[in-house]
């Protein structure tokens, strides 16, 4: 079974196959990177890099059907109020671990490189 959901692609997609595919493919370059980056600012302690990298994320991790929103709100009250710094690296955690799987099944089923 998957870890993505793609019933909003589906939708949005309105059954154009080659625009599900474009989608895929934009997230696969896109996400990816965005989650490096935010793990790297949270490493260097920059809660405000760190909230602009998991709030750019948000509708993406939405629209594959990710269930990270708990996570990305834990690293955005670090950066807005200072608050749940503790539990920063779990969340980091979590979200990398289920983009990097969505990442290599969505390659995988849309045949991608």
């Amino acid at each position: 079974m998957s870890n993505y959901n793609l019933s909003e692609v589906k939708e949005m997609a309105g059954g154009d196959d080659d625009f599900m595919k474009v989608v895929v493919q934009t997230f696969l370059e896109e996400i990816p990177p965005d989650v490096e980056a935010m793990n790297e600012a949270i490493s260097n302690d920059n809660p405000t890099l760190a909230y602009q990298y998991a709030h750019k994320m948000k509708p993406n991790l939405q629209l594959f059907g990710l269930e990270l929103m708990d996570e990305v709100k834990v690293i955005e009250s670090w950066a807005k109020a200072g608050k749940k710094k503790d539990e920063v690296p779990q969340a980091a955690s979590k979200i990398t671990k289920k983009v990097n799987v969505a990442s290599i099944a969505l390659k995988r089923d849309f045949e991608l490189e």
